[in-house]
C-alpha cells in the first residue's frame, strides 16, 4: 500500500509540473495586465517600467522557472489586480468555495444515494417514476437558470432566502465559516442546491442502474433462495456491490463541483475562488489565475487517490487481488 501511495504521489508532481507549465503558458496570452494598471493613455516608457517592475519583460522561461519555484515553496506571485500575494488572496477565498462545495456534495450524496436505492428497488412505483421524472430536470436545464429560477421563487416571490453573497461568518482560525450562523446557513442553501442539483440526479440515476444489475445476478438469487429479509438482500448485499462505481462518480463529481462553481458563485455573488478567477480574467491577472487551476488540479489528484484507497475499504476483490500477487511473487 505504502508504495502504491508513492508511486501515485509521484504521478501527482508530474501532473502538477504539466498542469502549471500549461497554465501559466496559456493565461500569459489573455491579455497585457500593465494596460489594466496604467490605463491605455500612459506612455511606452511607462509600459516598459510597469513590465520590468512586474518581471514581464523576462523571456518565457525565465518567467515560469520562477513560478515553479515560488509555487513549490506555497508562494504564487502577487496579484496584480489587487496587489496582494496570491496565496493570502485565495485563502480568504477558500473557505467560501470549499464550504459551498462540500455543502452541495452532502446533498448529492445524502439525497441521491437513497433515492437511487428506493428507485431501483420499487422500479414500477409511482413514486419512483415521479423521482426519475424529476431528475430529468436536474441533468437537462443549466445549472445558471436553475440558480435564476431558485432565486425567483424563493428570494423574490416567497422572500424567505436571500439572493446573493454569504451572510455573516464568523473566523475560527484562520478560516472563515457561514456554518456557526443562522445568516450563513440560509445564504448556504439556495447555492448549495444549485451546484448540487446536476450531481444528485447523476448519482440516483447510476445508483439506480447499478442496483437494477446487482438484483438481477445469481447470488441476489441465491440468497433469497436462502431464506434472507429482503432488507438484508438490499443493503447488505446489492447496495455493498454497487457502491464501487458510484465511489468513483462521487470522487469525479466533488472535484467537478470545485472546478465548476464558477457559474454558482457569479449566479449567486459568492465570494469564493470561482469569482475569483473570472475576475481575474477580466484584469489579466495570470498568477491568480495559473494558481487557480493548479489548485484545483491538486483537488483532482488527491481526491482521485483518495477514491482508489476507499476502493480497497468497499471491495473486498481487490484486497483478495493483491493478495494473490503477493504469494505468487513469493
Amino acid at each position: 500500500m505504502a508504495a502504491y501511495i508513492l508511486r501515485r504521489l509521484m504521478q501527482a508532481v508530474i501532473v502538477m509540473l504539466a498542469v502549471g507549465f500549461i497554465a501559466f503558458g496559456m493565461f500569459n496570452f489573455v491579455g497585457d495586465p500593465v494596460t489594466n494598471f496604467i490605463g491605455q493613455d500612459a506612455t511606452p516608457e511607462d509600459h516598459e517600467r510597469m513590465r520590468a517592475a512586474l518581471g514581464l519583460d523576462q523571456p518565457f522561461y525565465v518567467q515560469y522557472a520562477r513560478f515553479a519555484a515560488n509555487a513549490a515553496q506555497g508562494e504564487f506571485g502577487t496579484s496584480y489586480r489587487l496587489g496582494m500575494k496570491v496565496s493570502a488572496v485565495l485563502a480568504e477565498r477558500l473557505p467560501a468555495t470549499l464550504e459551498l462545495v462540500f455543502a452541495a456534495a452532502a446533498i448529492s450524496i445524502l439525497v441521491g444515494v437513497p433515492l437511487g436505492v428506493y428507485t431501483g428497488i420499487h422500479r414500477y412505483g409511482l413514486l419512483s417514476r415521479a423521482f426519475l421524472t424529476f431528475s430529468l430536470v436536474g441533468i437537462s436545464l443549466p445549472t445558471f437558470l436553475i440558480g435564476i429560477l431558485l432565486i425567483l421563487v424563493f428570494s423574490v416571490i416567497l422572500g424567505w432566502l436571500p439572493s446573493f453573497g454569504r451572510g455573516q461568518v464568523v473566523p475560527v482560525g484562520w478560516w472563515s465559516t457561514g456554518y456557526l450562523t443562522q445568516s450563513g446557513l440560509r445564504s448556504l442553501i439556495l447555492p448549495a442546491i444549485t451546484l448540487g442539483l446536476f450531481q444528485t440526479t447523476l448519482i440516483m440515476r447510476l445508483v439506480r442502474a447499478e442496483m437494477l444489475e446487482v438484483l438481477r445476478t445469481d447470488y441476489i438469487k441465491f440468497a433469497r433462495a436462502r431464506g434472507l429479509t429482503e432488507r438484508a438482500i438490499n443493503f447488505g448485499h446489492a447496495l455493498k456491490n454497487t457502491m464501487v462505481p458510484v465511489i468513483t462518480i462521487m470522487g469525479l463529481q466533488i472535484g467537478g463541483l470545485i472546478a465548476f462553481a464558477i457559474i454558482t458563485e457569479t449566479v449567486f455573488q459568492w465570494p469564493g475562488m470561482g469569482l475569483l478567477f473570472l475576475q481575474a480574467i477580466q484584469y489579466a491577472d495570470v498568477p491568480v489565475m495559473s494558481c487557480y487551476l493548479i489548485l484545483v488540479a491538486m483537488m483532482f489528484v488527491l481526491i482521485n487517490l483518495a477514491v482508489d484507497l476507499l476502493y480497497y475499504a468497499v471491495d473486498p476483490r481487490l484486497r483478495a487481488d493483491r493478495g494473490a500477487v503477493r504469494g505468487r511473487q513469493v
